[in-house]
């Protein structure tokens, strides 16, 4: 399983999952990110989510097509 992290801004508190999942390069867009969210496709700290619209925060894994994303603040 291929690691990667996303770092949140210094100033922001979370990142939403949508959002995440672009800055990770797993989508390249928010309405790909939302059909494979809306699909269960996307875990969330090892349960399936389908709010794309979810907020992340520092140490929130998420999971995608074998990809694992941390969440850092």
């Amino acid at each position: 399983m291929e690691n990667i992290t996303v770092n949140l801004r210094e100033s922001d508190e979370f990142i939403k999952l949508g959002q995440a999942m672009k800055k990770a390069g797993l989508e390249e867009s928010g309405v790909d990110a939302k059909v494979d969210i809306q699909n269960g496709l996307v875990k969330v700290n090892g349960e399936v989510e389908t709010r794309r619209g979810r907020k992340l925060y520092d140490g929130d894994i998420v999971e995608y097509e074998n990809v694992q994303v941390q969440i850092k603040k």
